[in-house]
């Protein structure tokens, strides 16, 4: 392999562990300013109980999510050069947007969020909470800002420099709402919120099957499922927005998604299937001409396909296809899985419907890997750019980069990442065999 492939692993490697945990922290700070301010609401001491145990969680991953979140922005440097001189002028005005309205927000409530609960009063400390909410919330703002203007750039022009080209912003709101910011905004949100509801479902669904913290579970598995359902329906819509945002920009993305290969005739969609790139077909389960109904509303409107771009302007299909077709999947699944938890609390089995439970506790899964293959699909698609009609992966690398160099960054990385995953697991084991604090709940002292 190349210095370009080896440093596309790499940063896939890390950003990849990082996208484990910035999700949850947007997630479970949903949930925290729902249970502390029903608690404020209340006065039940089952919400205070709730509050309490999952900021211990939220602690656990906002620290793990800055530490392998820092690495990335060494990485732009040493591998992406070339891109890092092209892009600086966007990318360092919202990573410094970040910094101000999200970072410095979040961490700065951090401490009395964490440590506030008797040395602030009661609406002070569900301030902090909900400023930290606020803070992860706006974290993906911005980040989702720089990355969609990889997508779809706009606000800009290209200048010409001793270094090379560079694009400079022309006007900055026009940057920050380029034609796939909302659209991927939302849709990384809702897969946010969904990692955070289903932890806190998985986490739930395990106590009660072994009937630990009973009231604790029942209680945190009602706002969890709520939220997982809310969720994982505005995932479905903001999906199709997206999609929708894709054909008309990245078109050859969206040709992928699908497999469609004729330049100008109706797309059908993949239940799924495999690309055979050779033979440009797919081999699958099909509905005729529906990719054309979901885009345009008419089943017989031709959608722009493949063979409309030239070889090298194509990206990699069937590992498009498949990331895109999984993930669907997998966003359905968790649809019908929050659909039926909702339909056995109404029918006031859930507790004790061990099937389903035994489900919640796997799930916590399906949203991390749902995030995780979005995310591929996302920047899979768009190759061979970098920034999108503007700069080809391969021209973005650093220069005097070798395969030696990654290789040996690239190993440490995995060495480091393994300890620091089995240290958040074995920390997170504790916490949850642990549990809650213990209260007597009718009079709010802890046992």
């Amino acid at each position: 392999m190349d210095a370009v492939m080896l440093s596309r692993i790499q940063f896939a490697f890390t950003i990849a562990f990082h996208y484990l945990f910035p999700p949850l922290s947007i997630g479970l700070g949903l949930a925290l300013v729902i249970m502390e301010g029903t608690y404020l609401r209340t006065k039940n001491q089952l919400y205070h109980q709730m509050t309490k145990f999952w900021v211990k969680i939220f602690g656990l991953i906002f620290a793990l999510g800055v530490a392998s979140g820092i690495v990335m922005e060494f990485e732009f440097g040493t591998n992406w050069s070339v891109y890092s001189r092209y892009v600086g002028d966007v990318f360092g005005s919202a990573l410094a947007a970040e910094g101000i309205f999200a970072f410095f927000l979040e961490s700065g409530f951090l401490a009395i969020l964490l440590f506030g609960w008797d040395k602030v009063k009661p609406k002070t400390h569900f301030f902090a909470t909900i400023m930290v909410a606020l803070g992860a919330h706006f974290s993906a703002v911005w980040i989702i800002v720089a990355n969609s203007w990889q997508q779809t750039p706009a606000g800009h022009h290209i200048v010409q420099t001793a270094n090379g080209e560079r694009a400079e912003i022309l006007d900055f709101w026009q940057m920050v709402f380029n034609p796939s910011t909302i659209d991927r905004l939302t849709h990384t949100l809702m897969g946010a919120w969904q990692a955070g509801a289903f932890f806190i479902l998985s986490v739930s669904a395990f106590y009660l099957l072994k009937r630990k913290h009973q009231e604790f579970a029942k209680g945190s598995m009602k706002i969890g499922l709520v939220i997982a359902l809310v969720a994982s329906v505005l995932q479905l819509v903001t999906g199709h927005s997206s999609a929708q945002m894709v054909s008309e920009y990245q078109p050859a993305k969206l040709a992928a998604f699908e497999g469609h290969y004729e330049e100008n005739a109706p797309a059908d969609m993949y239940v799924l299937g495999w690309v055979d790139e050779n033979k440009e077909k797919v081999i699958g389960i099909k509905i005729p001409k529906f990719l054309s109904f979901l885009v345009t509303g008419d089943f017989n409107k031709p959608v722009t396909g493949l063979h409309a771009f030239s070889e090298q302007d194509r990206p990699p299909v069937n590992i498009v296809f498949q990331t895109y077709h999984l993930m669907v999947a997998i966003g359905m699944a968790l649809i019908l899985i929050a659909l039926l938890g909702i339909i056995y609390w109404r029918k006031k089995i859930l507790f004790e419907t061990r099937w389903l439970l035994w489900i919640f506790v796997f799930a916590v899964l399906g949203p991390q890997l749902a995030n995780q293959l979005g995310w591929a699909t996302a920047e899979i698609g768009r190759q061979p750019w970098i920034v999108y009609n503007l700069l080809r992966t391969k021209d973005a690398i650093s220069p005097v980069l070798t395969t030696g160099h990654i290789w040996g960054s690239l190993i440490g990385f995995f060495l480091i990442y393994s300890l620091l995953f089995a240290l958040f697991i074995f920390l997170l084991n504790e916490k949850i065999k642990k549990g809650p604090d213990v209260y007597d709940l009718e009079e709010g002292h802890r046992a």
